[in-house]
C-alpha cells in the first residue's frame, strides 16, 4: 500500500486491556498523530470482554439484557467507528492502526482491502485459509467469520481496526448479531485448528505481515515509553488501575488465557 519505501511504523504491544481504558488511549494517539506529534502506531491488544456499538449499529443487535450482561462480566461501550456490533474479549488480538493516509494511500477502500490482506497471510501462516467476503468486510474461514474489521478515519488520520478470534470463547458472540448479518456465524483459529495457538505468536506475525503489506519497517516500542508520549495518560480505577503496572513495560511473553 505504501507509497514511501522505508516509512517507520511503531508498534505498541499493550498486553490484555480493559477497553474503555485503551479507547482513551487510542483517541489521545489519534489527536497526537493528527497533530503531527508522534507517528504511525499499531496498537495491539486483548480486552476484558465488552461489546461495542458503531456508530450505524442497532442497539438491538445486542440480546443480552443488561442483567446478564452484568451477570456475565460484560461491558457495553458505544464508539465512533463504522458497522454495527461486535464482541471483544481475552483470546482475541485486537489491532488499533493509528496511521496518516497521505504518507500512504488516501483512499479508504485500499486500507480496509490491505487490512483484510493482513490478516489472512497471518492465517496462512498458521495453515488457515482464509478469504474476504463479496459483500462484507472483514476475513472468513471455512465459511464463518473469523476476523471483524471496523474503522473511524479523519483527515486521513485513522483509528479503531481488526479483531482476529485467536482462542476466544465464542460464546458472547450468540449475545449480539454479530456486525449486522443476521445469518452469519463466527469462529478461531482454535476453533478451526482444533489445538490452541499462543497469542504471543499471531501477534508477532500479525506485526511481521503488517509491515509487508503496508511496506514499512516495524520498530517494537515498549508500551512504557509509548505512554509516557501520551503525556502520562494511565489508567487509575477498576481493573485498569489494578493492572495499571503491567502496562507501563513491555510484556515479553503474552499467553491466551481462553475464558475470562
Amino acid at each position: 500500500m505504501g507509497s514511501q519505501e522505508n516509512r517507520t511504523l511503531h508498534t505498541v504491544r499493550l498486553g490484555r486491556t480493559e477497553y474503555r481504558w485503551c479507547l482513551e488511549v487510542q483517541r489521545r494517539a489519534f489527536a497526537l498523530r493528527s497533530a503531527g506529534s508522534i507517528p504511525d502506531v499499531l496498537l495491539l491488544t486483548e480486552h476484558d470482554p465488552v461489546f461495542t456499538i458503531g456508530r450505524s449499529g442497532n442497539p438491538d443487535h445486542v440480546l443480552a439484557g443488561d442483567a446478564e450482561r452484568l451477570d456475565q462480566g460484560i461491558d457495553l461501550v458505544s464508539v465512533e467507528r463504522g458497522g454495527d456490533v461486535t464482541y471483544h474479549g481475552p483470546g482475541q488480538l485486537v489491532g488499533y492502526p493509528i496511521l496518516d493516509l497521505h504518507g500512504f494511500q488516501p483512499d479508504l477502500h485500499r486500507y480496509l482491502r490491505d487490512l483484510e490482506e493482513t490478516v489472512i497471510r497471518v492465517l496462512g501462516r498458521f495453515s488457515v485459509r482464509a478469504e474476504r467476503h463479496p459483500s462484507y468486510t472483514g476475513v472468513w474461514a471455512g465459511g464463518d467469520k473469523i476476523c471483524a474489521i471496523g474503522i473511524h478515519t479523519s483527515r486521513w488520520i485513522t483509528m479503531h481496526g481488526f479483531a482476529l478470534n485467536v482462542c476466544a470463547d465464542l460464546q458472547p458472540f450468540g449475545r449480539i448479531i454479530p456486525c449486522g448479518i443476521f445469518e452469519q456465524s463466527v469462529t478461531s483459529m482454535e476453533n478451526l485448528l482444533g489445538c490452541r495457538v499462543p497469542l504471543e505468536e499471531v501477534t508477532g506475525a500479525c506485526i511481521e505481515e503488517f509491515a509487508l503489506v503496508f511496506r514499512v519497517s516495524a520498530k517494537e516500542v515498549g508500551a512504557g515509553a509509548f505512554l509516557e508520549s501520551l503525556h502520562g495518560l494511565a489508567p487509575t480505577s477498576g481493573r485498569a488501575g489494578d493492572a495499571a503496572a503491567a502496562f507501563f513495560e513491555p510484556r515479553d511473553t503474552l499467553t491466551c488465557t481462553g475464558n475470562p
